[in-house]
């Protein structure tokens, strides 16, 4: 079948099978992830490559690449930015086209004015070990005008995955039979032959590179042959490093045909009695609508909220049902929820964000930066 007659659509019935498994059911490092799609998927692996080649090549699916659990690579934090109005679209601008430790930048507002409401600029945010995330958001302040910053670290993780395409039709209030796991936020140091394993791993895959033997080239890129890199990686993914092998759909912007896979980008925030934060996360995360949850402190800024996470759809009003139904099973939990909100995205674009070390360096002294000052408590040379 030429390039040319491949369908696209994340609606064609096979690529919706693709694509359900190869969202975000991967788990971890696989020797042979696109065989692990053929197998789940039930596709036969020449069209489980095909048919991604042919939707990498559309611009439907935006990168296919090797995830990592950054959180435990990296200082990270949800960023909320205050930044003036005339700023906010070139404040928007510069964190995502230069700064590549910045990895979502969404816009977001409330239905009303609320606690927040003014953080209208939101990002998550990667520093190396090492460098200060403190000093890195007032570097950032000082290059786009924003005037205040909150950060926002996930203290525990409750879930993680996006799966848009098989969220698609999903019932408010569809759960797992039992709370969500539990994932530790910690901290991995690696050695310089795992940085530069993981660095070859993490690379978005080319089209030319999306084949069955999909590792060999990265071994080759990190200087170690085949044996040593699938062992590396199995020992990065026994330590909790190693997040999913993915296709990432543009779920913002319309395809090639028109459709958007989700047109509503929804960031909730729930208060719940101090004490109660893992059992209260645990009962989110275990929703399958939730394609993030998480146990961040939002502080007085944001009226003491300390669960939070995300969901997406194509309809406001089946958004608010998911989130309705949520609201519902705390309380049938006798989990008292003292505040709630939900912030709703605008514009938005993602990226991957950097967590080498080795580029941190470089970024800073391409900005005239001192990287040395960005450690510890000195003040920041701008």
């Amino acid at each position: 079948m030429g390039s040319m007659t491949v369908p696209v659509e994340f609606t064609d019935p096979i690529n919706a099978k693709i694509l359900a498994v190869s969202e975000d059911r991967v788990q971890g490092f696989q020797r042979d992830p696109l065989g692990e799609i053929s197998r789940l998927s039930d596709v036969e692996l020449s069209v489980v490559i095909e048919r991604i080649q042919a939707m990498l090549r559309a611009g439907n699916i935006r990168r296919v690449r090797q995830t990592l659990l950054a959180t435990n690579l990296a200082q990270g934090a949800l960023v909320a930015w205050q930044v003036p109005e005339a700023k906010l679209n070139s404040a928007f601008d510069w964190m995502f086209q230069q700064d590549p430790f910045s990895g979502h930048v969404v816009t977001r507002s409330t239905d009303a004015a609320t606690p927040g409401s003014n953080y209208k600029l939101w990002t998550t945010l990667k520093v190396p070990q090492g460098y200060s995330i403190a000093k890195h958001c007032e570097f950032l302040c000082a290059r786009t005008g924003a005037e205040k910053f909150v950060l926002l670290p996930a203290k525990k993780l409750f879930a993680l995955g996006v799966g848009h395409v098989r969220r698609r039709g999903m019932e408010p209030g569809s759960k797992a039979d039992v709370p969500a796991e539990v994932t530790e936020v910690t901290t991995t140091t690696l050695n310089d032959l795992e940085w530069r394993i993981l660095e070859a791993m993490k690379r978005e895959f080319e089209l030319d590179e999306i084949v069955p033997n999909i590792w060999a080239t990265r071994a080759k890129e990190a200087g170690v042959p085949l044996q040593t890199f699938l062992e590396v990686a199995e020992d990065l993914n026994r330590r909790k490093v190693i997040g999913r092998f993915s296709t990432f759909l543009e779920h913002v912007k319309p395809h090639t045909d028109g459709e958007r896979v989700t047109r509503f980008n929804a960031l909730f925030h729930w208060a719940v009695p101090p004490g109660r934060e893992l059992e209260a996360g645990r009962e989110v995360g275990r929703h399958h609508i939730m394609t993030h949850a998480y146990w961040r402190e939002g502080g007085s800024e944001f009226r003491n909220v300390n669960i939070m996470g995300v969901a997406h759809g194509t309809d406001k009003q089946l958004v608010l049902a998911h989130k309705a139904a949520i609201d519902a099973h705390l309380k049938s939990c006798g989990i008292e929820v003292s505040y709630t909100n939900v912030f709703w995205g605008g514009r938005s674009e993602i990226k991957p964000s950097e967590i080498s070390p080795f580029a941190y360096r470089e970024w800073c002294r391409s900005l005239g930066l001192n990287p040395e000052t960005m450690r510890g408590s000195a003040s920041v040379a701008l």
